[in-house]
This record gives structure tokens, sequence and C-alpha cells, in this order.
């Protein structure tokens, strides 16, 4: 559970932000380092936190979207697409060698993405979540947001479909042979 420094449980919003602002200071981490080592253990993990927020996103917040927020499909479907574009640009991004210029370049492109995918949802998005919603069933969600990416994938499947149904049934199996190869492998986290 999630609480701030006063002791109240943070809500679903809180949590995404602060998981958007760790996620493009890995980034921007990536883009500081001289060491292409760190630059690709840099990246494994970006790649991994971004998949574990996504999957949450895409279990729990799009379904409360599409219910409670006006015009919440059409939302919902920008961002699946959005998720689409990243995963398939992190796939890319997990078979290149770091120490290739086209590393940078697409970790450039990454940021991009990510950048503008976290600012419609933070200018947009969660203003409605928290207009549309309780905030004790905002705090209820962020619960099930941070329970599902300790379970989630943590590499890019570009074929997996983004929807709950498959996050909630399959996701769980594929987090599990996701974090067996990255034990395997030597990824970090």
């Amino acid at each position: 559970m999630s609480e701030t420094n006063a002791g109240q449980r943070q809500d679903v919003v809180d949590i995404l932000t602060a998981d958007h602002q760790e996620m493009l200071d890995l980034i921007a981490a990536i883009e500081g380092s001289p060491d292409s080592a760190q630059r690709r253990d840099l990246a494994d993990t970006v790649i991994a936190e971004v998949m574990r927020h996504a999957v949450a996103e895409e279990m729990y917040v799009y379904p409360a979207v599409e219910e409670h927020v006006p015009n919440g499909k059409e939302e919902v479907e920008h961002d699946k697409r959005e998720h689409q574009e990243i995963v398939e640009l992190m796939k890319r991004l997990e078979g290149l060698d770091a120490a290739e210029p086209a590393f940078l370049d697409l970790v450039h492109e990454f940021q991009a993405q990510l950048s503008h995918h976290a600012h419609d949802e933070e200018a947009e998005q969660f203003p409605k979540l928290r207009e549309h919603i309780p905030g004790d069933k905002l705090v209820e969600l962020g619960e099930k947001v941070q329970a599902a990416k300790k379970l989630a994938p943590t590499r890019p499947h570009p074929h997996a479909p983004h929807s709950e149904l498959f996050h909630k049934t399959i996701g769980p199996g594929v987090g599990m042979v996701d974090r067996l190869l990255d034990k395997l492998k030597g990824r970090h986290e």
C-alpha cells in the first residue's frame, strides 16, 4: 500500500503520476550515461517499469475510465493505441546493442512517446478520474494497480492484446515467465 508523508493512502492518480516521473527519470539517466552496459541496464529497468505500469492501467484504470468518464471508451482506445506504439518501440530497443548510435536515437523516440502519453493522461484523463470517481474508490483503484504491477509482465509483447481479460487471466503467467527470464539472464529491475 502506498502512503504519502502524512500517512494517507495514495490514490491511483498519485501512483500513476509518480510512475510517469520515475520512468522519465530513468530515460534521462540512459541519455546521460556514457557507459553502454549501464545504458542497457537502465533501459531494461525502464522497459520493465513501463510494462508493469501499462498492464496495470489496462487491467483497472481503463475499465474505470470507460465506465465513469464521458467519452471514456474513445479515450481508452486512444491510450491503447499509444501503448501499442510504445510496446513496439520497447521491443526494438530490447534488440539493440546499447553501444550502437541507433540505441540512443531510439531512446530519444521512446522518451518523446512516453512524455506525450504521460502528459495526455496527467493533463486530461487524471483530472476527469478525480472529478467522476469518489476519492475512496480512487484509493482502492490505486491499491489494485500496485498489486497488478507485482504480477505483470516485465518485457514487451507486441502481439499480446491490450485487454483487461487477457491481463487478468493470462498476464500473471506471462509475468512469471518474464521474471524467470529476467533472473536467468541477470536482468535488473
